[in-house]
């Protein structure tokens, strides 16, 4: 099979695909912004989910189709897995009042919100790379509209937790565990 460069139709089908997961972002980036983060969380955890949607499918892309057998499931599960322990977490936080083990506005927790929302990217990297030669254009686009999603929804998120106050953070929490769940089953 020949490898084809990108046109136009090609363009607007990475676009689509871009913006598919991106809105994974958008949503995840609501439940997470109803914690009530800083703009300063949000532009740092955003370009964070940038970074990771652009490296996670040109890793992807690299690996090929053999390994897209293998990993497509694990990814899943992996991200599922950390988006379902990190909305646990939350809620845990809710009830319990105060004191967190794990926030998702240090450093470590947002560099694992950024990456389990972007796994998926990297089982679609993996499909792609077996049609497509142009890798850059394909992680430029998913790391720009992944970026642009998120501050969109942790943006919504921000505004919605003003009015919902100590509710917030456990909402927040319900709906990273109930997407996790979904990435799982």
């Amino acid at each position: 099979m020949q490898m084809a460069s990108v046109h136009s139709g090609q363009l607007a089908t990475i676009l689509m695909m871009a913006f598919a997961l991106g809105l994974d972002a958008f949503s995840l980036g609501i439940g997470m912004g109803m914690r009530g983060i800083r703009w300063r969380h949000v532009l740092m955890t955003s370009l964070l989910i940038a970074v990771f949607h652009m490296i996670l499918p040109m890793l992807g892309m690299m690996a090929g189709r053999y390994m897209g057998l293998l990993l497509g499931q694990v990814t899943g599960l992996a991200a599922g897995g950390l988006l379902a322990l990190l909305g646990m977490h939350m809620i845990y936080n809710a009830f319990r009042g105060g004191g967190q083990v794990m926030k998702p506005t240090a450093w470590f927790g947002m560099l694992l919100f950024s990456l389990s929302v972007s796994m998926d990217s990297f089982s679609v990297g993996l499909s792609l790379g077996m049609v497509v030669n142009d890798m850059v254009l394909i992680a430029l686009s998913f790391g720009v509209v992944g970026g642009l999603m998120s501050v969109l929804g942790l943006t919504v998120g921000r505004q919605v937790s003003g009015r919902l106050s100590e509710y917030g953070e456990m909402l927040g929490g319900i709906i990273l565990f109930v997407f996790g769940l979904m990435f799982i089953f």
